[in-house]
């Protein structure tokens, strides 16, 4: 039986005055539907989410919503004028007997109702206008990012609420985990163009693959047709001139055809500069202590870094993973304890709040004003791993045009905010990658060649993300933030780390107030006794030795073919740094469970 369309767009086209973003668009949207809407950054995703909502008008076209449907619409960046509290905000639609949807809300998204719009940072504003449409309860809700400024708790209890709803929804994300685990259909907008799929997000890649392979095919059929006709129309047409003006008009239509192929945009050529090779040890860091007031960030925490690790910081939000990163990097202090870094490190850090970029310049000046990557005598040219550039052919490498270029920051989207960054910070030599938060706005495509980039990086990557297949796909080490002080070190990413949370939280999270006390006093007894993340360490360590185990005897295994290196040199080259990495890697280990293992022995 046909479910009942709940919102239709016919024939849609929308230009705001230049190249169209949408074209005789069409969609349906029924009842139960469960749709994410994905494309490339700057694709028009946000643009057609507000049509459906009807806060953007159309140049042409019709939406068409039943009498008495609801539609609720959760935008980006929303405006909190008129209300005292964000709690006003997300009540603002409802009546006071309702305030209940809305604190439930808030409790799930961790917000707090009573601060003030214009004390609330932006993340705190977009989780007000999350509430605000989940507790309305529309119909159909538009959600544009919801996961982004969520911590991994929280978009739990987004995920388990849109699961178990029996609205439709719409939703903007580039979170793989969170549409996996909700949606049933795609639409897909490439170049002007949505295109619906049925079905899991699982599948929808491989189709979008396939999409774009015979679209290359059929192009490539049509240029062979063009080239024959025109060498007919050269060699023949002075001889049948007027029995063959049918087919010159057909040679013409094949070249407007193939003039109105939009030009499908490639891939940023993203690529990290290598800076001369760290130490085989980066980082240590012993017994450091951290706190602000009565916010505990961690306690008698230990963590040694290796060259070639890659950390995921993990964690509620506001629990500290940000000032861990910096006390690693030396830019806060610890309270008590010490970190050391080793010699030759050279840092390039993304920051969460794009600080590094000045929203009232331009991408050109953001470029050239900085001074690491200044050519100097040079007010065009911009310095590239040890390169000039142009600064107009450097961002176009970053997917930006010219007339981008002379543009202020402040004009870009989130997602083309976020390849900038990439872009001043690629251009730089580096050992040590800070990633904090680097794949809010990014779309797909461009998350799936930062990762292929960071497998491909020499030097080491600490990581702060709340996108678990991100972490999956990144991370050999997941450093989980628990609250209250207390730091658990685990082998591997996300979905390592996940299944041991319960066990982690059955044993404690932390001392309480009445073993606080007698733990000082067994530290000082005790100084070399092992802390609770040491402990956890050294019974991890067996099965992380183990595996690196096993896959440095399947690397020697392949590299034991003699013919590998002639038939497949890039293989070959990537196993044999491969191989070196786990080589170094198991030598850490086992020097990490040796001395763990003997001081455990003393106490």
């Amino acid at each position: 039986m046909a479910r009942a369309p709940l919102l239709q767009l016919s024939d849609i086209s929308l230009g705001f005055g230049g190249d169209p973003v949408f074209d005789d668009l069409a969609l349906v949207v029924q009842g139960g539907d469960r749709l994410a809407l994905v494309g490339r950054n700057g694709s028009g995703k946000s643009t057609l989410l507000k049509v459906m909502a009807g806060l953007v008008e159309p140049d042409k076209g019709a939406r068409t919503v039943p009498v008495g449907t609801s539609v609720g619409y959760m935008e980006q960046d929303p405006t909190m004028e008129g209300c005292a509290t964000l709690g006003d905000y997300a009540l603002r639609e409802l009546g006071p007997a309702e305030l209940w949807r809305v604190e439930a809300a808030a409790e799930g998204l961790k917000l707090n109702l009573d601060s003030e719009p214009a004390k609330a940072s932006g993340g705190e504003m977009r989780r007000a206008a999350l509430a605000k449409v989940m507790a309305e309860a529309p119909e159909l809700m538009l959600l544009d990012e919801p996961t982004n400024h969520l911590d991994i708790e929280a978009i739990g209890w987004l995920e388990a609420r849109l699961a178990e709803t029996r609205q439709a929804f719409v939703t903007i994300s580039h979170d793989r985990a969170f549409l996996k685990a909700l949606v049933q259909g795609t639409l897909w907008i490439d170049r002007g163009e949505v295109r619906r799929r049925d079905g899991s997000f699982d599948g929808f890649e491989s189709w979008r693959d396939e999409t774009w392979e015979a679209e290359d095919l059929a192009r490539h059929k049509l240029d062979r047709k063009i080239k024959a006709e025109a060498r007919w129309a050269v060699e023949g047409i002075s001889a049948r001139r007027k029995r063959n003006q049918g087919r010159v008009r057909a040679l013409q239509a094949l070249r407007s055809e193939r003039a109105g192929h939009i030009k499908r945009e490639g891939a940023a050529a993203l690529q990290f500069g290598q800076g001369p090779k760290s130490n085989r040890k980066v980082i240590e860091a012993v017994g450091i202590s951290k706190r602000y007031g009565s916010q505990v960030i961690c306690d008698d925490f230990s963590l040694r870094i290796m060259r070639g690790d890659r950390l995921a910081f993990v964690g509620p939000n506001g629990v500290g993973k940000t000032t861990l990163i910096d006390m690693l990097t030396g830019g806060v202090a610890p309270d008590d304890g010490t970190v050391t870094l080793g010699h030759s490190v050279e840092l390039a850090v993304f920051d969460q709040k794009r600080a590094a970029l000045d929203p009232d310049q331009s991408l050109w000046e953001n470029l050239t004003d900085d001074k690491t990557a200044r050519v100097q005598g040079r007010s065009d040219q911009v310095m590239v791993r040890g390169e000039p550039r142009h600064v107009v052919g450097y961002l176009k490498d970053f997917l930006f045009d010219e007339a981008q270029a002379r543009g202020p920051v402040r004009a870009l989207s989130g997602g083309e905010k976020a390849r900038l960054l990439l872009a001043k910070i690629m251009a730089r030599p580096s050992n040590v990658l800070v990633l904090d938060e680097p794949t809010n706005d990014l779309d797909i495509e461009t998350l799936d060649l930062l990762q292929e980039v960071l497998s491909d990086y020499d030097g080491t990557v600490l990581l702060v993300s709340h996108d678990r297949d991100f972490i999956d796909r990144v991370a050999t080490t997941t450093v989980a933030l628990e609250g209250n002080g207390q730091i658990v070190v685990h082998a591997g990413g996300w979905s390592d780390y996940a299944p041991k949370r319960q066990l982690v939280a059955q044993a404690g999270t932390g001392p309480s107030k009445s073993t606080a006390p007698k733990k000082e006093k067994a530290d000082k007894a005790k100084p070399n006794a092992l802390s609770f993340t040491e402990h956890h360490r050294l019974k991890t360590l067996p099965d992380e030795i183990e595996r690196l185990e096993r896959e440095i005897a399947k690397l020697e295994e392949l590299l034991a073919d003699p013919s590998l290196f002639k038939r497949e040199p890039i293989k070959f080259k990537k196993a044999t740094e491969g191989l070196a990495e786990r080589q170094t890697k198991l030598s850490a280990a086992e020097e990490d469970w040796l001395t763990l293992a003997a001081r455990a022995e003393a106490e």
